[in-house]
């Protein structure tokens, strides 16, 4: 295999380390990563300066840009490899439901959409426990099954994993996204000048998170794998729109 490893955490995370470790011996892997914590960063990218990659001690690349440079870089001619496939975190909490919306985790593994392999993003869903190595082995448990992932094109598997043991682990249920409810209103501070600032609020308690969701998975003590597409179109207003503008604007 030949895998290209990001996040959004940063290039010194200790997730992207566990994540390298444990796949290690699988073929050829890099890393390109961000040289700080860029969560939140969703699918930016830097267009406005040119960008820094530094080499590690350790091999890893770290770019002074978001997730989605990262892989661009890394996909680009940065290495002189052909990745098959793009494996993006292990971030250190959870993306489900609309989290993935804003999640630079999943938009490095989107970023790698075009490659011969789906993408695979994959986040713990953090109690305390930072089980980074359980999440490690359920990424190299699907990257090592005898039988190639029939998935249609461009597709990406959000993959959230319990902060258990790994013999603590139900099993792995295929799931929907759920849906969070409105996130708390962003919080007004002040710095040390007198300047009022804001800090954008917590994000919203499950809302959509039944039976099927990604949210009841990891609750019940599953896997979450949600296969995830980048057409956004929602085709079944199609028709609605077309009535609506039947006599034109």
């Amino acid at each position: 295999m030949k895998l290209l490893l990001s996040n959004d955490d940063g290039v010194h995370s200790p997730g992207l380390q566990a994540l390298y470790e444990t796949l290690l011996d699988l073929g050829e892997l890099r890393v390109s990563a961000p040289d700080r914590d860029h969560s939140g960063a969703s699918n930016a990218l830097t267009l406005t300066r040119p960008l820094s990659a530094t080499e590690l001690p350790n091999g890893f690349m770290a770019i002074d840009g978001t997730p989605t440079d990262c892989v661009h870089l890394g996909i680009g001619d940065m290495f002189d490899i052909e990745f098959d496939r793009v494996v993006s975190g292990i971030n250190t909490h959870s993306n489900l439901g609309d989290d993935i919306l804003y999640s630079g985790t999943v938009a490095a593994a989107v970023e790698g959409r075009l490659l011969r392999h789906p993408p695979i993003a994959v986040s713990l869903a953090n109690r305390g426990n930072w089980h980074f190595e359980t999440a490690a082995r359920v990424v190299r448990a699907l990257l090592c099954r005898p039988d190639p992932l029939a998935v249609p094109p461009r597709t990406v598997l959000n993959v959230n994993v319990p902060d258990v043991e790994w013999e603590e682990l139900r099993g792995v249920q295929i799931t929907r996204l759920g849906h969070r409810g409105r996130g708390e209103l962003p919080q007004r501070v002040s710095c040390p000048r007198g300047r009022e600032m804001m800090w954008i609020g917590a994000a919203g308690d499950e809302d959509d998170a039944g039976p099927g969701t990604d949210f009841h998975a990891i609750r019940e003590g599953y896997v979450s794998i949600t296969p995830v597409k980048v057409d956004m179109t929602h085709y079944d207003t199609f028709q609605s729109l077309s009535d609506w503008l039947k006599d034109g604007l």
